[in-house]
């Protein structure tokens, strides 16, 4: 039996070679016979099953759907979790998820079945700063237009969107933005207060 320092040893080891990935889940559309509520549930429960080690879990919340007008308000929620995985093999078992609950992707900005994007990793700043400055700069007037065909993190929207936001601030609020320097509750604050009173959270 191993004694109580080789387990701590041994727990630091795991803890060093695990990547911290931050998801932001949604949903509006219904699927089957579920609500929302049960298919953000549901992708949860999926992500266990894949041996990703959950962490955290957010409380759940009713948000407008966005853009404004596109459809029914979304439930949205945000969790913590460890991997072992790189960060495009954690996108890639995301979307697996996503197609098993229904996702299709064929509008941006659509409204779905099922919405899990990374968010973040660690401190990681993917593929490199330069990529990442040239999305995160991008005009609004192009953001729905254009699309990168590779994975950008952090999500270069994170602080200009309260409904993901908001949630991360439950299960990591100290989170500080590897690029910007500024931490998830410090991204909250400098949104403006009438969006930031728009994300309602749901009573179970």
């Amino acid at each position: 039996m191993a004694s109580q320092g080789e387990f701590y040893a041994y727990f630091r080891i795991y803890d060093k070679i695990m990547n911290d990935f931050y998801v932001a889940l949604g949903a509006n559309l219904p699927l089957g016979g579920m609500t929302p509520r049960d298919t953000l549930n549901a992708a949860i429960d999926a992500m266990r099953q894949q041996n990703m080690a959950i962490h955290a879990v957010s409380s759940f919340y009713r948000t407008p759907c966005f853009p404004a007008g596109a459809g029914p308000d979304y439930v949205n929620a945000a969790l913590h979790l460890k991997s072992a995985l790189s960060s495009k093999d954690m996108l890639s078992q995301l979307h697996e998820i996503e197609a098993t609950h229904g996702r299709e992707r064929q509008e941006r900005w659509g409204m779905r079945t099922l919405d899990l994007d990374l968010i973040a990793c660690g401190d990681s700043v993917l593929p490199d700063l330069p990529t990442f400055k040239h999305w995160h700069a991008l005009p609004a007037a192009l953001q729905r237009q254009e699309a990168p065909t590779e994975l950008i993190l952090p999500h270069p929207r994170l602080q200009d969107r309260a409904f993901v936001l908001v949630p991360l601030r439950d299960i990591a609020a100290d989170w500080r933005h590897p690029v910007l320097n500024l931490t998830v509750t410090e991204m909250c604050n400098a949104l403006a207060p009438e969006a930031l009173a728009e994300i309602v959270v749901l009573e179970f």
